[in-house]
């Protein structure tokens, strides 16, 4: 046995470990030192090395199989032991994931990137360098994920792109004094729900829900730097421009549009088709559609007479003076 790990570690290359494992003379050999800590993958199907599908596999199980170069090489990255967390290198991109996880074959995580327990990743997307996803999370088909994402209690549609950076499902923040005056934290315990054709820009937060679930609706557009609070209710085809910041609790309708450094108060309403001028602050409900500015919003002809007066005064004064 000790000969035989001497004679894996020499390996360098990957098409030398290939060669070995497809080597008759040394397919049971490799077998045999596999065998007794080979951990399985439970994924839709085979692991596989990019540009090319290997022909031997080894079972450990039924509906569990891992392709035996990928278990090969997690082995070999752990100076030949098995993480204790049962953790494997994932063949096409080299990224890291449990083996717990669901991962679809054609599906891309880069080396640097950790995939944790019970993790379901859908066909063709592609997880960047650096990106973590949390334990339970779910992303659909066609979604691309940038560097350094951390994701955690959340969904994440079809056709979706994540920019590098963004924080997805920390817990929001809440809190309140108890009876000996201390600030105690409520509970996060929700999820956060982004739907399909989503884009998000990078550095953005979006934190889960206390009493409902944050959502972002369908063919929603965010810029970056925004942050969305807790249990904030986002409906489809919204346009959310960088640096706004929107508090918990609020419901947005659909077709929105949020200028540039736009904030919303906690527990407000906005109707559908609602826009907002840059560096509003919108402090109640806006049950109307139609254009808003200033600080409370109101109707935008009413902003622009107020700011239309306040300079018309001003030039008063100074005429005066």
């Amino acid at each position: 046995m000790a000969s035989c790990l001497k004679r894996l570690a020499s390996i360098r290359t990957l098409s030398s470990i290939t060669g070995l494992v497809r080597s008759k003379s040394h397919t049971r050999l490799v077998e045999n030192l596999l065998a007794p800590r080979l951990a399985s993958a439970t994924t839709s199907s085979d692991c596989f090395s990019v540009g090319e599908r290997a022909s031997k596999h080894y079972s450990t199980g039924p509906g569990t199989t891992v392709h035996l170069e990928c278990a090969l090489n997690s082995r070999l990255q752990n100076d030949g032991e098995v993480d204790h967390r049962d953790y494997l290198r994932w063949g096409n991109g080299g990224g890291t994931f449990h083996k717990s996880a669901s991962i679809d074959p054609s599906a891309f995580v880069e080396i640097g990137a950790v995939v944790h327990s019970e993790c379901a990743v859908g066909a063709e997307c592609r997880i960047g360098c650096g990106a973590i996803i949390g334990p339970t999370v779910t992303i659909g088909q066609s979604t691309k994920i940038g560097y350094n994402v951390a994701l955690a209690n959340c969904m994440v549609g079809d056709f979706c792109v994540i920019h590098s950076g963004v924080c997805i499902g920390q817990d929001g923040f809440g809190f309140f004094v108890d009876e000996q005056g201390n600030m105690v934290k409520k509970p996060q315990k929700l999820n956060v729900r982004i739907e399909n054709h989503v884009e998000i820009g990078a550095n953005t937060c979006i934190d889960r829900g206390s009493w409902r679930d944050t959502v972002v609706g369908e063919h929603t557009k965010i810029d970056n730097l925004v942050q969305i609070g807790h249990n904030v209710v986002i409906g489809r085809s919204c346009i959310i421009c960088g640096q706004v910041g929107v508090a918990g609790s609020v419901t947005i309708g659909d077709y929105v549009t949020f200028g540039g450094r736009v904030g919303i108060r906690d527990h407000v309403n906005i109707a559908s088709k609602v826009r907002l001028a840059a560096n509003s602050c919108v402090t109640k409900d806006i049950s109307e559609p139609g254009d808003y500015g200033g600080f409370p919003a109101i109707p935008i002809r009413d902003w622009r007479r107020q700011i239309a007066m306040h300079r018309q005064s001003l030039k008063s004064t100074n005429s005066l003076a």
